[in-house]
């Protein structure tokens, strides 16, 4: 499949309320320029709401998709996304972004959020594509995939400062979208559950990194594993400290292929196999 770059208009990146001094622009990944220009400082705002699923409802958009990423700074391990459709006006009781959220607290909310949402999905993709193809664009396929898998087609998608310019679908991005709206944040703690419970299969599989507390990320204790034991196979290696070390033996050499299900089963690697994407992106 040959995927061209839809002629849907994306709007622009808007920014949350924050109360922090910024630059005059940030990173907006995926979208046309790549920069967004922003207010030199905003109030922040913890709490999410309906606010701006309302204003897509009232324009005709009936079934809103809210899209997060987690893990896109891990030294080892996939980078998941979550699509979330929540029904109208549905809040479950401490919905925040997932990182503001005790675990106990994200655990109960995923199985809230799952048995309430109008529809949900998870898409994971793994160290080997990204190394191949760099974390932003393993992050956009993430994405596109989350998409691409709700059981009900989306009318409109919410994200976090990355746009799908690929995704022929309206879609609104806002900076700090899992802190501005539900569908968003709902979005973050499912990826967040579900990526962590994987981190945690994987601390059994390769014990000596302390992944199941770290999940991955470069804290201490990581980095003494990767000192002392090398590399696992779902480091990835374009990754500093990673970049300048070598796989020991060991573990097997099972590649920690690129593209994982929600269910852990290993998927095509390569973005131009994945017939997923058929259903949103224009041929």
């Amino acid at each position: 499949m040959t995927a061209r770059r839809s002629s849907v208009p994306i709007e622009d990146p808007v920014l949350a309320p924050s109360g922090a001094r910024r630059g005059s622009s940030v990173s907006a990944p995926g979208s046309a320029g790549g920069r967004m220009t922003i207010a030199s400082w905003h109030r922040q705002r913890l709490d999410p709401d309906f606010a701006e699923e309302r204003i897509l409802w009232s324009r005709g958009y009936r079934h809103v998709a809210g899209i997060d990423e987690v893990g896109r700074g891990c030294l080892a391990g996939p980078v998941a996304a979550a699509a979330v459709i929540l029904p109208p006006d549905w809040l479950p009781r401490g919905l925040r972004d997932s990182k503001l959220v005790k675990p106990e607290d994200r655990r109960r909310l995923d199985i809230e959020i799952r048995e309430h949402a109008v529809a949900w999905s998870i898409a994971f993709v793994g160290p080997e594509l990204i190394d191949r193809i760099n974390i932003l664009q393993a992050t956009l396929l993430a994405s596109t995939l989350a998409a691409a898998r709700l059981p009900i087609r989306p009318d409109a998608l919410l994200l976090d400062a990355v746009a799908l310019p690929e995704v022929p679908v309206h879609q609104r991005v806002l900076v700090s979208a899992d802190r501005l709206c539900a569908s968003v944040a709902a979005a973050s703690v499912i990826a967040k559950v579900a990526r962590d419970a994987l981190m945690e299969e994987y601390d059994a599989l390769y014990p000596g990194y302390d992944l199941a507390r770290n999940k991955g990320y470069a804290a201490p204790e990581h980095r003494a594993g990767i000192a002392g034991l090398g590399l696992c196979p779902i480091h990835r290696l374009s990754f500093a400290p990673c970049r300048e070390r070598e796989q020991m033996g060991l573990w097997d050499d099972a590649a920690a292929d690129a593209v994982v299900d929600a269910d852990g089963a290993a998927e095509p690697s390569d973005p131009d196999d994945l017939g997923e994407l058929e259903a949103l992106i224009a041929d």
